[in-house]
């Protein structure tokens, strides 16, 4: 393909309805030499139109993330083409437009996370060469490039080797940069006249304020502190600077003031929390400008972030006692909840514009913890900061104003609704202490008021009424309950839950929405003692006409992008499917064939990945509880939509599927495969699935169930040598090396020992030269592990003989090394229960049955006596059967083309000896009986082989004798 077939293709791929062909048609082009450099040819070239060089940018950065090394570090591309990009690379971001510099920028970010400093130590060097006296376009280039790397700093804990990027990186650019900050400040002056030269200048910095943070991020730098009086007053002038050529002409977007004010918050609220000893002389100044901006700014929604920063700032400062102490006076009190508070907590007119015209969006702003930048969020920040330094004064305060705009809404509550709606989010922004937790809303509530008397008194009324309620009283009703559902009693409850779910029936968008957002909160809420607030045998009742309801709304819409809008739905379909468990079963047929409804649907167009991962964990709800009842009815139903996931290479959804294969699987309680599951093994083993990374651990699970129904038959077609194949290129891979073992251990634990006997010495062969060449410590735990499930399996015909004839066929002696050297010590360090617990049976039975550590090994014997008591020492304690099923917030969760464990179906850890329950007894039992069967052998062995450890040897009696 030349670059012209290459520039349309690519821009072709931005086009839903020629993206699959036209990604189809890149892939095959990508396994050629060089692609990554013909990517850049095209994003240089103005030959090609603007869609088609971003769409290459977008392409080449995708490209990087995926290609640029493996989980090794090492280089997946030829190293020629490694030096290209870096040397290309930086001069070709400076020069594009700013949209494709962005792109650009996340591919230097990816770059950079692996090789710098040590492997792109020039780079530095190469920025600062290329910064210039006067030229914004090169120098935006330049600092658009740094912060790309340096932003990288602002998550990442504190490190040596963290701190040495750092040095080396202000070692060259420190002095740099602070020229540059002065030359922009005099650049900006001489050219306050000339609109185009002052965007520019201004842009440069909006980046240096950036750049600010990111260096200052981890610890203050000496050139800073060094020049923190000439920082500050540039900080400070820019703060409170205008100038009408660089005013937004627009109410809604920000412009070039609204983000320079915006970063200089962020940097003085990082320096007013971390650097208080350098900048605590110069704080005063900027709390006078932030009240007079906050007292003067406009409603515009172009404003909302900058006023958010600026609340942040006056909350970091708040916290200090020194500078609260200006808010403590009910006048000055009075000013602050009046001018400051009231303003930006009270619902504008673009509020209601987006709770009408964009629902779903005001809902993720004023519900979740995304809704920081929000005016609202920030002055409640700031207020409960305000009542941790005094509780009464700001209580007191607020209670005339809530007062105040209760009775105001009592005149007239059609004209004056706002009111009541400030004053319940002004009440709940005091009551509450603490942030609104996920699990449990607010934990701790503020004891000067009663958060229940004013629900019953105020808020209740607007929960009730059907009719003659504005939409925003009944959401902050429902949001109230949601808010301090942990101060409600289960009684309380019991009469409220209801309410709420009567509120489902709503016909407005973000009354419903909330009210399955307090219903799945509620059902998931438990008391001290772990148990439901809202028992099961309450929901159960409601279940069907509840789930009959989600559905409904869910499939309101039935194109794809628009029925994912709502993952709030989903997530309440999954959250009551988890609490009636098996009293689904009455309505599976209907839940059923919504789900397959819905799969089709959203099939063809991954659009909400919030969205189908809570539709893949309700389904996996759904098949863990119904499927072992009616397995033939779900499989029927599901197969055939599942199937045509995986045809169609639905990458986002194909290792959710493989998840759920096997969910369905394991809840067919049939003693061998069904013909569905014997006709998919061959497609499993297609190398181009298991090329992609996030299929491997729902694969290797589908796989490993398989092989626990019917190894046997598995065997028998010819498929062993596959999956071996696969265990192989596993185990080479520091990310996939545990799924090997996972593999490994259900091919070993459910395969005949004759049938595996003729390929255990190349198994061993490939775990020794991992354990020789590249081990790593999970490696070498996994293959203790692993041992000790083989030589513990005496019964099933292995054991520690079987491993021994095999090992020392590899090499001769090999065994006594591995076992002194790895096994040994290393089954100290196993820290799982279950993998301590396979150590002390397979340490045990090598000492009762294994005729090596009798009549060869005898020192071993000693050895491995010696092992075994010290495991229990520390006997391995086994957790009690636990049905619950962990929440998480997607939040906390990365989502992509990966693998995402589904909760609702996740595999508990596999005992493969549930009988033993107590392993101290077990030992003592197993040592008595082979003493008796063998003849005395075992204590002769004992008082023999132990005799230099007499407390070993005491110990050891003490179980022999029990």
């Amino acid at each position: 393909m030349d670059m012209q077939r290459l520039a349309s293709t690519l821009e072709a791929s931005l086009d839903p309805a020629q993206n699959k062909r036209a990604e189809s048609a890149i892939l095959n082009e990508q396994t050629k030499p060089g692609f990554s450099l013909l990517l850049l040819q095209i994003v240089a070239s103005d030959a090609y139109g603007s869609t088609a060089r971003l769409a290459s940018a977008l392409y080449f950065k995708n490209y990087i993330r995926r290609n640029w090394t493996d989980e090794d570090g090492n280089y997946k591309l030829p190293e020629n083409e490694v030096v290209s990009i870096k040397r290309e690379l930086i001069g070709l971001m400076i020069s594009v437009p700013a949209n494709i510099q962005y792109q650009l920028g996340d591919a230097v970010g990816v770059i950079a996370d692996s090789d710098f400093w040590r492997r792109w130590d020039t780079l530095v060097d190469d920025l600062v060469s290329r910064l210039t006296p006067e030229n914004a376009q090169v120098n935006n280039g330049v600092l658009q490039v740094a912060h790309s790397i340096f932003k990288r700093w602002r998550p990442l804990y504190r490190s040596d080797e963290l701190f040495t990027e750092i040095n080396h990186v202000l070692g060259k650019f420190g002095e740099p940069f602070v020229q540059l900050l002065g030359n922009t400040d005099q650049l900006i002056e001489q050219n306050k006249s000339n609109k185009q030269l002052l965007s520019q200048y201004f842009s440069t910095l909006n980046l240096t304020t950036k750049l600010l943070y990111d260096l200052s991020v981890q610890d203050l730098p000496p050139i800073f502190e060094d020049n923190m009086q000439s920082v500050t007053s540039l900080l400070h002038k820019y703060l409170v600077y205008d100038n009408p050529l660089l005013h937004s002409d627009s109410d809604n977007e920000a412009g070039p003031l609204e983000f320079v004010k915006t970063g200089i918050f962020e940097v003085l609220t990082l320096y007013t929390q971390k650097y208080e000893d350098a900048f605590g002389p110069y704080v005063e100044q900027f709390i006078g400008s932030s009240w007079s901006l906050l007292t003067t700014i406009g409603l515009d929604t172009k404003n909302d972030i900058l006023v958010s920063k600026a609340l942040q700032f006056l909350t970091s400062v708040t916290r200090m006692s020194q500078h609260a102490r200006a808010f403590n006076s009910e006048d000055i009190m009075s000013q602050v909840i009046e001018r400051v508070v009231l303003p930006n907590l009270s619902l504008r007119d673009s509020d209601m514009e987006t709770f009408e015209d964009e629902p779903i969006e005001f809902i993720r702003r004023d519900l979740e913890g995304s809704d920081s930048d929000t005016r609202r969020r920030a002055a409640t920040d700031f207020l409960q900061q305000l009542l941790v330094q005094f509780q009464k004064l700001v209580t007191d305060v607020v209670m005339r104003y809530v007062n105040h705009y209760l009775s105001d809404y009592s005149r007239s509550p059609s004209a004056n609704w706002k009111s009541k709606d400030t004053a319940v989010y002004l009440y709940s922004s005091i009551a509450a202490k603490g942030a609104v937790t996920t699990s449990q809303g607010v934990k701790s509530v503020n004891e000067l008021v009663n958060v229940l008397e004013f629900f019953q008194a105020n808020v209740a009324k607007d929960l009730m009424l059907d009719s003659d309620v504005e939409p925003i009283l009944k959401v902050d009703a429902i949001k109230y309950l949601y808010v301090f559902r942990s101060q409600i009693t289960r009684d309380q409850w019991r009469e409220a839950f209801p309410l709420v779910v009567k509120n489902l029936g709503s016909s407005d968008y973000v009354v419903y929405t909330y009210a399955a957002i307090a219903v799945d909160r509620v059902l998931a809420l438990t008391d001290v003692s772990k148990q439901p607030l809202i028992s099961p045998a309450d929901v159960k009742p409601l279940s069907a006409q509840l789930l009959q309801r989600l559905f409904q709304l869910i499939e309101s819409s039935p194109e794809a992008a628009k029925l994912q809008e709502n993952e709030f739905l989903m997530r309440c379909v999954m959250r009551v499917l988890i609490v009636i468990r098996d009293g689904v079963v009455p309505v599976t047929e209907n839940v059923l064939a919504h789900f397959v409804q819905i799969t089709q649907i959203i099939s063809p167009n991954p659009a909400n990945p919030r969205f189908y991962y809570y539709h893949f964990e309700a389904l996996g709800a759904f098949i863990r509880f119904a499927a072992p009842s009616r397995p033939e009815k779900l499989e029927n139903g599901l197969y055939p939509v599942f199937g045509n996931i995986i045809q169609n290479d639905v990458q986002e959804y194909v290792p959710y599927v493989f998840q759920l294969f096997t969910a369905l699987l394991e809840a067919n309680r049939s003693r061998f495969l069904t013909t569905y599951y014997t006709s998919l093994i061959q497609p499993i083993l297609s190398p181009e699935l298991w090329a992609s990374k996030g299929n491997i651990p729902a694969l290797v699970r589908l796989l490993s169930s398989m092989l626990t129904r019917d190894a046997s038959q598995i065997a028998e077609t010819n498929h062993l040598e596959p999956i071996l194949a696969i265990f192989q290129n596993l185990i080479t891979t520091k990310a996939n090396e545990v799924y090997g073992f996972e593999l490994l251990e259900s091919i070993v634990a459910n395969t005949p020992p004759p049938t595996i006997e003729r390929y255990f010495v190349t198994i061993l062969q490939l775990l020794f030269t991992r354990l020789q060449c590249s081990k790593t410590d999970a490696f070498t735990s996994r293959f203790v592990r692993f041992y000790h499930l083989v030589s513990a399996r005496v019964e099933n015909g292995l054991g520690a003989d079987w491993f021994i004839a095999y090992a020392n066929q590899v090499q001769e002696g090999i065994y006594v090394q591995l076992y002194l050297s790895i096994i040994l010590p290393d089954s100290q360090k196993l820290v799982r229960p279950l993998d301590r617990k396979i150590a002390v049976i397979s340490l045990c039975k090598s000492l009762t049955d294994s005729v090596a550590f009798a009549e060869k090994y005898k020192k071993g014997w000693g050895y491995s006596c010696e092992a075994l008591l010290k495991l229990l020492e520390n006997p391995p304690i086994l957790a009690t059967t636990d049905e619950t099923i962990i929440d998480h917030d997607v939040d906390d969760m990365s989502f992509g083309v990966g693998f995402t464990q589904l909760q609702t179906i996740k595999r508990p850890a596999r005992d493969y000896w549930p009988e033993v329950t107590d392993v101290k007894i077990w030992v003592g039992r197993q040592l008595q009986d082979a003493n008796a069967r063998q003849g005395g052998k075992v204590k002769s062995f004992a008082e023999e082989r132990l005799a230099q450890s007499p407390q070993a040897l005491q110990i050891l009696s003490m179980y022999m004798n029990r």
